[in-house]
């Protein structure tokens, strides 16, 4: 339910790239947290809920452009962590421990 309440939000006041609104105002606007707010618009997009954002807020996308550059991002942060864990992974060597954990 909560996480509906954020998606008719955004929906109702934040349609398009135009209306982004950012975190801040949403933790505001909803009384939660930064923590929580990240995981409200996770489980919303796990769900198929059109939730773009930019550097200037999360928005309701109404186009697919506006989506595909959303996923784009999240393409980039996943190679970022991988590339982090595949540098944890390396170091694991220097405690002689193999990959797959102790």
């Amino acid at each position: 339910m909560r996480d509906e309440v954020l998606l008719q939000y955004l929906k109702m006041a934040c349609r398009g790239k135009k209306n982004a609104v950012t975190g801040r105002t949403l933790e505001t606007r909803l009384h939660i947290g930064r923590n929580e707010l990240r995981k409200r618009i996770h489980r919303l997009r796990c769900r198929g809920a059109p939730v773009a954002s930019t550097q200037q807020g999360y928005f309701y996308a109404v186009t697919a452009g506006e989506l595909y550059t959303t996923v784009r991002q999240l393409e980039k942060l996943r190679a970022g962590i991988d590339a982090a864990i595949r540098g944890l992974e390396a170091a694991l060597e220097g405690f002689g421990m193999p990959e797959g954990g102790p």
